[in-house]
């Protein structure tokens, strides 16, 4: 039976939970919380209801038996099945080794925030550098929480995701300081195109103004006249 494209990392770990032993979703959900895997996998227990029975509709896991404990509801437990395991080992080997674009809401926000005023987003990016910062000292906690001698690949997610931090804090404090002191290439474009959109020109009247005294930086738009 062929078998869908996986996306959704939760339904990978769920896999990977059941190539350790069969569980019923609700000791997967606990288990991943655990190990702190939300930090990194979006998790809830609705969804990973849905996760399990999609992977179970599409042959990758099977129901082993239903239990029952005292008033509790029932409970299924779950175990992979060779398929899933192969799908598991190929899937997880593409994500490790293969490089994807990520289109990231703070990439895509820099690209457009032009259209926020110069003074607001210097505003802004103080608050995000602050924000960055506070989780930066939150996962150094949890790793300052572990008990010593903790094995290093239990907790490597968090080695990645603050290098990741580490360079945004990084890029944002340069950024910041590039504004702060208008280096920052175009600033002075930027702040005088919001000057003049505060104005009552239009949009056409304001354009012509800024091709005028910025005739140098808008040389690259002569053969389309409208930014």
């Amino acid at each position: 039976m062929a078998t869908p494209r996986l996306t959704n990392p939760l339904a990978l770990a769920v896999l990977v939970l059941l190539y350790e032993r069969p569980m019923h979703p609700y000791e997967m959900s606990t288990t991943l919380r655990e190990r702190r895997k939300e930090d990194s996998i979006k998790l809830n227990y609705g969804s990973l209801y849905s996760v399990v029975a999609s992977l179970h509709k599409s042959g990758l896991i099977e129901a082993r038996e239903t239990l029952r404990e005292g008033n509790r509801p029932e409970r299924t437990i779950y175990a992979i099945t060779e398929p899933g395991k192969a799908r598991m080992t190929d899937w997880l080997s593409e994500l490790v080794s293969v490089p994807k674009k990520e289109f990231t809401n703070f990439e895509a926000a820099l690209s457009l925030m032009g259209a926020l005023d110069p003074e607001e987003v210097l505003r802004l990016l103080e608050l995000r550098l602050s924000a960055l910062t506070m989780q930066r000292a939150a996962g150094e906690a949890v790793r300052a929480a572990a008990p010593p001698n903790f094995p290093r690949i239990f907790m490597i997610e968090y080695d990645f995701t603050s290098a990741l931090l580490d360079a945004e804090i990084e890029f944002v404090r340069s950024l910041v300081a590039d504004m702060r002191t208008q280096e920052l290439g175009g600033y002075r474009l930027w702040q005088r195109m919001h000057e003049l959109r505060a104005g009552d020109l239009s949009p056409e009247e304001a354009s012509a103004i800024l091709h005028e005294e910025f005739r140098e930086e808008l040389s690259w738009t002569e053969d389309r006249r409208t930014i």
